[in-house]
């Protein structure tokens, strides 16, 4: 069975198929720029692009930067106010023809990590963030998924905490790593005052860059950065789909 993964975000829409028992990417992932507006038919028509460039898949499973329940997507922070209420797996699987599964893009690379990466086998209470485009987030507790927290848009200095801390705030305001490392620093401390998790789990673009910013975070909860990086998305996507019925 091909599987295939889509990751959706604020930037780009990628995806590669995926080894759902393995949790590893089978060929090279393939990127296109997210479309501006990011309305749904044009980010569908990217979906399909993506899709393109690999052997039909039997099921593909997309990851949305939103609140999705049942396929249908609830909230779009960083994306077109076109995506609330559509109704995501039933246009994606109506666009590539084939079954589709859409989650949360947090909640996805939650999943793979918890599955593959830096959860695997964690009991108690982990949190997975992703810093990005905006801040996604995902709760386990014992391994299950706490689906749709949105703790990215929790209060920072009287904004939404992605407003502040978030990779694209960073790149935006021109901070120096260290400097963008005290803001996340703040907010991870906000977010222990209300979880306290036994662990928390770092993933997005910036994973991959952990030794420049991660040192200068210092909080009570054991931090690292995901193992999968930034493929986290495009597996639990994929791992999604597989266990469709």
């Amino acid at each position: 069975m091909v599987v295939l993964g889509i990751d959706i975000g604020g930037s780009g829409v990628k995806g590669a198929p995926v080894d759902p028992a393995l949790g590893e990417l089978t060929a090279e992932r393939h990127r296109v720029p997210t479309p501006q507006p990011s309305d749904v038919t044009s980010v569908v028509k990217a979906v399909v692009e993506v899709v393109a460039q690999f052997e039909a898949p039997d099921r593909v499973g997309v990851t949305f930067p939103g609140v999705v329940i049942d396929g249908v997507v609830r909230t779009a922070a960083n994306m077109d106010k076109s995506w609330v209420g559509a109704p995501a797996a039933q246009l994606f699987a109506d666009a590539i023809g084939r079954p589709a599964v859409v989650l949360n893009d947090a909640d996805a690379a939650g999943v793979a990590e918890m599955t593959f990466g830096a959860g695997r086998g964690r009991t108690g209470t982990t949190l997975m963030l992703t810093f990005g485009t905006g801040i996604g987030s995902a709760l386990f507790l014992d391994g299950r998924l706490v689906p749709n927290t949105e703790f990215g848009h929790l209060e920072l200095d009287g904004f939404d905490a992605e407003l502040k801390a978030s990779d694209r705030a960073r790149e935006v305001e021109d901070l120096a790593w260290d400097e963008w490392a005290g803001r996340v620093q703040r907010y991870l401390r906000h977010v222990e005052l209300l979880l306290q998790p036994g662990l928390i789990i770092v993933g997005g673009g910036v994973s991959k860059k952990a030794e420049k910013w991660l040192p200068h975070v210092d909080i009570r909860t054991p931090i690292v950065p995901a193992v999968l990086r930034n493929e986290a998305g495009i597996i639990g996507a994929a791992a999604a789909a597989a266990a469709l019925a």
